[in-house]
């Protein structure tokens, strides 16, 4: 795996089962899409999701998202989903999430993520290490 990155690219393949009758990807695919790209990007920072709660207590959740379906894709293309880190709060962070076939841009997202206590149900503050991690990738960009 290489070194993390302020952007980060997920290959994905277009199945049956993310179709609708159409044959074109069910708009609620590509927030599947995005998630698991989130999901793998935190992999590469050594961020494992599974285990946020037991050893912090924590969990991400979507807390809001602004998307355009802009173009369809359909069975048997193969996308990227490319995000970049935008911005790094206490207890947020913020991406741009973009689903394209080779250059084509097909969805694009703005994606708010908060931290939060399950137990507690409130927001929470991103632990140190992992703030710290996020921090290190919007010097990147610098």
């Amino acid at each position: 795996m290489s070194a993390p990155a302020r952007e980060f690219s997920l290959p994905v393949r277009v199945y049956y089962e993310d179709t609708d009758a159409a044959g074109v990807v069910y708009y609620a695919n590509y927030l599947r899409f995005i998630e698991r790209a989130r999901t793998d990007w935190l992999r590469t920072l050594g961020v494992d999701q599974g285990s946020l709660i037991a050893t912090h207590g924590i969990a991400f959740a979507v807390r809001s998202l602004q998307a355009d379906y802009l173009k369809p894709a359909r069975l048997d293309d193969e996308l990227f989903v490319h995000s970049t880190l935008e911005e790094v709060g206490r207890a947020q962070v913020v991406f741009q999430q973009n689903v394209l076939r080779g250059q084509e841009l097909l969805f694009s997202a703005t994606v708010r993520v908060v931290c939060f206590d399950p137990v507690a149900a409130r927001a929470a503050a991103i632990p140190k290490e992992i703030q710290e991690k996020f921090k290190a990738l919007e010097k990147v960009a610098s």
